[in-house]
């Protein structure tokens, strides 16, 4: 099964329920697919493939209204994305039945939650944060809020924090020389270290048979691809905006990751936990 995580919450009501009935629709050809009990299953998969791609059709008019609506500045580079979306789902009739179109689904229903992961995570949670009321740019703190009762996470995620101030701070600063080379370092230095909490926390999960890996490891993977992305070389004077609108991101996915998914390790039932 392919859960639809708090991550991936924009805080817009028809897009989320939208990006829900996605996923249900996928795990319903995920289940389909599984069963060996059902002769002939390929003709019924193909026909859900194509409700699939139907409705995610469906749902990228609905999301591409609403971003032209807010004049969303990413609009054609998510309408490119989306008909990525949808070829994809197109090479499915190309294949035959049996064991070939068996591996191919699979493989094809990995590539879909994959590529919806990154693209809810790493492009369409702006879409909700797009048109805040205007605000001073706060330096963000580590607060008891968002301990998780694990000692390692949570000085991790301090550490992340503290990485993260200090990311803004030298934004903020007007008259820092060299101020855009030291932004670059920083957030060279959050990424790799994002992606180091991001393996002890996988480890300290696994070591306790956390229920909730898969998940996990499907955001973190969403969140690091987000991150690549991200051409930090580019930087100069005139992004002040740009580097902003990073970091406003980069806080906030965050701050929702401990708040609805890490917290959640520290509450799982003992009986799963082993001691090690």
């Amino acid at each position: 099964m392919y859960y639809f995580t708090d991550d991936c919450l924009l805080g817009v009501e028809m897009i989320d329920n939208e990006h829900k009935e996605l996923f249900r629709i996928i795990n319903e050809i995920q289940e389909l697919l599984n069963n060996e009990m059902i002769e002939d299953k390929y003709h019924q998969i193909l026909e859900m493939v194509e409700r699939l791609k139907e409705y995610a059709e469906q749902h990228f008019q609905h999301e591409e209204a609403y971003m032209e609506s807010i004049h969303h500045p990413e609009l054609e580079l998510q309408k490119q994305q989306h008909l990525i979306f949808c070829e994809k789902i197109d090479e499915a009739d190309a294949r035959s039945t049996g064991s070939e179109q068996q591996e191919f689904l699979e493989d094809l229903l990995k590539y879909l939650v994959t590529w919806l992961y990154r693209h809810i995570i790493g492009c369409d949670l702006m879409i909700g944060k797009l048109n805040p009321p205007e605000k001073k740019h706060a330096v963000p703190a580590f607060t008891e809020q968002y301990l998780t009762g694990i000692s390692l996470v949570d000085e991790e995620h301090k550490e992340l924090f503290r990485i993260i101030g200090e990311v803004y701070r030298v934004i903020m600063e007007e008259y820092l020389h060299d101020k855009y080379d030291e932004i670059v370092r920083l957030l060279e230095e959050l990424k790799d270290y994002t992606k180091f909490h991001f393996a002890d926390e996988e480890n300290y999960m696994q070591s306790i048979q956390y229920e909730g890996l898969a998940a996990q490891k499907r955001a973190h993977d969403a969140f690091v691809a987000r991150l690549e992305e991200m051409n930090f070389e580019h930087i100069d004077e005139h992004q002040q905006e740009t580097l902003e609108e990073m970091m406003e991101f980069l806080t906030e996915w965050l701050v929702n990751h401990i708040l609805h998914s890490d917290k959640k390790i520290g509450k799982q039932p003992p009986e799963y936990i082993q001691k090690h």
